[in-house]
């Protein structure tokens, strides 16, 4: 763990839970693909850069969840390293309070006040003002909501392409079932725009390093469409939410706990939205509670 693998003559991740990307830009600096799930992982990966002689120019995050800015602050703190972050994932950033208190839907309890879902917080700059930095200049970053809100990927010079939580591998979603999804629909738009993609080697932050990444994204598309008609099915008869995640959580074999309630429960919300946006799915009040019916 935290291996520092080389992907091509520019590029290299460092092999954690959730891939950090490194972007060599000239004999000494580099710039970091996201920072880790904590202080521990960006004291590991400081480790890592002084063992290699670089120096952190710039951190680059994908998107907000904690597990990809939770090193931000440490890094920030040891280098002075500018954070660049897209739109609503830099506001996440810069208050990460945020991110719990979205998936729950109102003040997080302290149980849900965790590293694991809020991460510290750091300074951030918005993507927008990134091609202002001369060193960033070659750099593309190219769009991929759906896991989250404006969550990007980034092609390296040498054709290196990090892709984020756009995908997970096939044994998370074996063993998981359900992956977070904040937008289903843009979800399936990412996931058909990853399937055209050409590089020289695809970097998934939760899959494997692979040069071919059209069957992976496919068997992602294809788990989408098969918890949606289960979704559908289960709303054969009228539902209430709760009712749905309970056998949404009984169906795959999963144990629910506070977070996974809220991260599955979150997911299951933007299905039922999805659907009933597409007029799969109706929703209506009765008793005062949301009734969930094909």
């Amino acid at each position: 763990m935290y291996e520092l693998i080389q992907a091509g003559p520019r590029s290299f991740y460092i092999n954690c839970p959730a891939k950090i990307g490194v972007f060599k830009i000239d004999g000494t600096q580099v710039c970091l693909i996201d920072s880790g799930n904590d202080k521990d992982a960006g004291r590991k990966v400081r480790q890592i850069l002084e063992r290699e002689g670089w120096q952190l120019h710039a951190i680059i995050n994908t998107h907000s969840n904690a597990d990809h800015i939770g090193g931000n602050r440490y890094l920030q703190q040891q280098t002075g390293c500018k954070v660049y972050a897209k739109g609503v994932e830099a506001a996440f950033t810069a208050y990460p309070e945020l991110e719990p208190a979205f998936l729950y839907g109102g003040y997080p309890f302290a149980d849900l006040r965790h590293k694991f879902l809020m991460a510290p917080s750091s300074q951030v700059s918005d993507m927008d003002s990134l091609y202002e930095d001369e060193a960033l200049r070659e750099l593309e970053i190219i769009p991929l909501p759906g896991h989250f809100f404006q969550m990007v990927g980034v092609r390296i010079p040498d054709g290196t392409l990090f892709l984020a939580d756009c995908l997970s591998s096939r044994a998370t979603l074996d063993k998981y079932k359900v992956s977070f999804i904040y937008d289903v629909a843009s979800y399936l738009e990412t996931l058909d725009k990853v399937m055209t993609m050409e590089a020289a080697l695809f970097v998934p932050a939760h899959a494997e390093a692979t040069d071919s990444i059209r069957s992976l994204a496919e068997y992602n598309k294809q788990c989408v469409h098969e918890i949606a008609a289960k979704l559908l099915e289960l709303c054969a008869a009228p539902q209430t939410f709760e009712s749905v995640l309970k056998a949404v959580f009984d169906y795959y074999g999963l144990t629910m706990n506070f977070q996974q309630h809220v991260l599955v429960g979150s997911t299951i919300r933007s299905y039922l939205a999805w659907l009933k946006d597409t007029g799969l799915l109706q929703a209506y009040v009765q008793d005062n509670r949301i009734i969930w019916s094909v």
